[in-house]
């Protein structure tokens, strides 16, 4: 097991699939104790098995079911990290609610579900960090490249993560003086399983505009993400990294 993360604890919030499982993964094999979030019952099978994975290689981990968007849960979730781990020293806001379609049929439930998980989730676990994150903290709020390609149908989706890049930056600047550092991670379309299942002419659309041709592979946006979440990442803050192989 690579140690570069040893003694630290790192939340991961929307854990259980995707972006989300594989950055849980590679902290907890790279000696980080993991405290993986899931939202539904569903999800729990694949959180116990990047806990047997991240077991078996060495690390620690265990998953909490909660729904982020609920503060009280929110707190839950953070207290017991605290009260098994000891420490809270890295974020990854990664849980979220898309919602594609134009914004003249978006209705209110939709507009409040998806302000909930991809914002409000973000904005409360933020203002946890202030008081129960150790100096020197590392925070990675995820967004989306589609925040600036200006994509029909993601008028909510895309206002949800332009928020969270805002607050990201002002967040940078309130807690950097815990030397806690605060960025942005924004994607491209990326191999995972929710992707496979869009048509391939849609994919083939997405690999077009890629400077590479094609689609990321999970580790490459793991490995930037990782980055953010280490030592050497200590002067990087208040920034949107986009992780979509130039595409335009």
């Amino acid at each position: 097991m690579n140690k570069s993360f040893q003694n630290k604890t790192a939340i991961i919030t929307g854990g259980a699939t995707g972006i989300g499982q594989a950055i849980a993964e590679h902290l907890g094999k790279n000696g980080a104790n993991v405290v993986i979030n899931y939202f539904t019952n569903e999800q729990k099978a694949n959180t116990e098995k990047s806990i047997k994975s991240i077991v078996e290689n060495g690390g620690k981990a265990f998953a909490f079911q909660a729904d982020v968007s609920k503060t009280g849960q929110l707190k839950a979730m953070f207290h017991e990290a605290l009260s098994i781990f000891g420490s809270i020293d890295i974020l990854v806001n990664n849980a979220v609610l898309p919602v594609l379609k134009p914004i003249a049929e978006v209705n209110e439930a939709e507009f409040d579900a998806m302000f909930n998980v991809n914002v409000k989730s973000i904005f409360f676990a933020l203002q946890l960090c202030a008081t129960m994150m150790n100096e020197g903290g590392r925070i990675i709020n995820l967004s989306s490249h589609t925040t600036f390609l200006f994509f029909p149908n993601y008028g909510l989706y895309d206002g949800t993560k332009g928020a969270v890049e805002q607050i990201t930056r002002v967040f940078s600047k309130e807690i950097g003086h815990k030397n806690i550092t605060v960025n942005v991670v924004s994607p491209g379309a990326t191999e995972t399983a929710e992707f496979a299942k869009r048509p391939l002419e849609l994919k083939n659309r997405v690999a077009s505009m890629s400077a590479m041709q094609r689609i990321a592979k999970v580790e490459e946006v793991v490995n930037v993400i990782a980055f953010l979440a280490s030592e050497e990442a200590s002067w990087v803050t208040g920034q949107n990294i986009k992780v979509n192989g130039g595409a335009i």
